[in-house]
């Protein structure tokens, strides 16, 4: 699972008719670089994503909302045991990130 900043929101024009009602969000995968500091403002990645990703959601994420999100086959798992054509899933919407600065020992 890895975590993204949503950027905007895909609207189709043709939709597969036996899949569920949800939305496709344009998101930013972050690196852990992007997280240093204040995790909760967007932040850059240091190496940029060649593309945006597409992410499904049926939690309701908006632009500017920090997301969990499963890739591949795990992706899927809500759905099953009927098959689905995504490949990114929303599995949470994260209200806030505590990350230390440093660890005691």
């Amino acid at each position: 699972m890895r975590l993204a900043w949503v950027t905007g929101r895909l609207t189709l024009s043709r939709g597969v008719p036996d899949f569920k009602p949800g939305s496709w969000l344009v998101c930013e995968a972050l690196d852990a670089a992007a997280l240093e500091g204040d995790a909760m403002k967007p932040g850059k990645r240091v190496k940029p994503m060649p593309e945006s990703l597409i992410v499904y959601d049926r939690m309701g994420a908006g632009v500017g909302d920090l997301i969990a999100f499963s890739e591949g086959g795990e992706a899927t798992q809500p759905f099953r045991p009927d098959r689905v054509p995504i490949d990114a899933y929303c599995a949470a919407i994260i209200d806030s990130v505590h990350i230390p600065t440093s660890r005691k020992q």
